[in-house]
This record gives C-alpha cells, sequence and structure tokens, in this order.
C-alpha cells in the first residue's frame, strides 16, 4: 500500500488569475504527481502560495525557481507567500 501524500502542488484559477498552490511536506514523489498532470514547462502564473508549506525537497524547490523564473524571462511579476521554510530555502537560493 502506496502512503498517502504528505504535500500537494496544484495549479488553481482564481479571479486574480493563475495560482501555483503548495502545501504540506512536498517531497519528489508530490512534484512527480504534479508534472505528470501539468508536464514540465513552467505555467504562466501570477501568484505563488507557499505560504503552507512546511518543507521541500529539492525537486521542489526547483519547481518554483522554474516557475520564477520564467516569470522573471517573460517580464512578469510573480507574488509569492512564503512559509517560514520556504524563505530559508529561497533566501539560500539566492531569491
Amino acid at each position: 500500500m502506496t502512503p498517502a501524500p504528505r504535500g500537494l502542488v496544484r495549479l488553481l484559477n482564481t479571479a486574480g488569475g493563475r495560482v501555483l498552490c503548495l502545501a504540506g511536506e512536498i517531497d519528489a514523489a508530490t512534484v512527480d504527481s504534479h508534472l505528470q498532470r501539468y508536464g514540465r514547462e513552467p505555467m504562466p502564473v501570477e501568484a505563488i502560495d507557499a505560504g503552507s508549506v512546511t518543507g521541500l525537497s529539492a525537486p521542489a524547490l526547483d519547481l518554483v525557481l522554474d516557475h520564477l523564473d520564467a516569470a522573471d524571462r517573460a517580464g512578469r511579476p510573480v507574488r509569492v507567500r512564503r512559509s517560514p521554510a520556504v524563505e530559508r530555502l529561497l533566501a539560500g537560493a539566492d531569491r
């Protein structure tokens, strides 16, 4: 029996635009599930909500950074809501 995931990654369409939402402990399996559903290319997003993240695996950090980099290249500002765990990781990634 496969253990239940401890985190989630979803793309939500909101009144303010598309939001990449992350919550809980985001492990590699959670990221793989997201990539299988949405593909490897970062989606255009207006915001990233990672305010409820308790931990990010290396693939999860890469996912967030890929979306931020794609927005940067397109000249689109992206609002980022960060939990303390995400703040520490993004600070270490020079973000």
